[in-house]
């Protein structure tokens, strides 16, 4: 099996001791030398602020290639697209350009009266810059918005032609998800990448959670195994295997790249890189 590339998506510290975890999350993935990291941006555009600041911190201090989230909510087209000049003019020029979730609470996405309506007008205008390498979200489970499966294809074929030039998937529990997906999107005419996304299960009530809000079916099997190993205390182990079994069909599959879903939790998306032949790469200037 040869070793897929990666990428890990990380999220901006909300305080002293996040930032600390950040950093150290940082520390840990580096040397597998991803081939870019992300940063989001909150629901609502909560951490708008916080995500400029980490992604400007990590792209000085890292040495990694860094992609900043970007989104349509709670702000105009002037005010959007100066966040954008901000981060090329700090020397980003990789952007995740989505529609972004809604404020909590809220009964769902309203666009600002002087913003951008959707996730395709952002990606055209971000394009039209000439600035950035555009990257954008796609769904292998329908997206709990659409009308169907379909509609979802359609609309990533509009995001690809507004000048994406790769997309990032929600992530997924069974590796046939994925599959189906990248059939019909290849039957649509879609030719840009299209890059699996998974979530190494660092707490399962947690994941059970963030998969039902997303609209990502849970499996029988899945909830079963992680009941039964929360009773053996060997939530772990599972976690570990089932992220790594996932990633090796896919590979398998014809997969190459992979982006990992990190929560700022980076031992288990470490030793499943790990499992899968990405290690930490030797540095032979610096041997003695």
């Amino acid at each position: 099996m040869t070793a897929p590339s990666i990428s890990f998506e990380f999220f901006p510290p909300q305080s002293l001791e996040a930032s600390f975890r950040l950093w150290d999350t940082v520390q840990v993935l580096a040397p597998l030398q991803p081939r870019f990291v992300s940063v989001t941006y909150g629901a609502g555009g909560t951490t708008r602020d916080l995500t400029r600041e980490a992604v400007a911190t990590l792209h000085k201090s890292s040495g990694l290639p860094v992609a900043a989230h970007l989104t349509c909510v709670n702000a105009s087209r002037e005010e959007t697209l100066g966040i954008a000049r901000d981060f090329a003019d700090a020397g980003v020029s990789d952007i995740v350009a989505l529609r972004g979730d809604p404020p909590k609470g809220s009964s769902g996405f309203t666009a600002h009266p002087d913003g951008f309506a959707t996730s395709v007008d952002l990606i055209e205008a971000l394009n039209e810059t000439g600035d950035f390498t555009i990257r954008v979200g796609a769904y292998p489970d329908k997206h709990p918005e659409a009308a169907d499966s379909q509609a979802d294809v359609q609309y990533l074929k509009r995001k690809i032609a507004a000048g994406a030039s790769e997309a990032l998937t929600q992530f997924f529990f069974e590796a046939e998800t994925f599959f189906r997906f990248r059939d019909a999107c290849e039957k649509a005419g879609i030719d840009a990448p299209i890059t699996p996304g998974i979530l190494p299960i660092e707490n399962w009530k947690g994941a059970a959670r963030f998969a039902k809000a997303c609209g990502t079916p849970i499996p029988t099997w899945l909830a079963d195994a992680f009941d039964k190993a929360e009773r053996d205390g060997r939530e772990d182990l599972l976690a570990t295997a089932i992220c790594a079994e996932l990633c090796s069909d896919l590979i398998d599959g014809g997969v190459d790249t992979l982006h990992f879903y990190t929560l700022n939790r980076p031992e288990l998306t470490r030793d499943v890189c790990h499992a899968l032949g990405v290690t930490p790469k030797l540095d032979l200037k610096n041997v003695a």
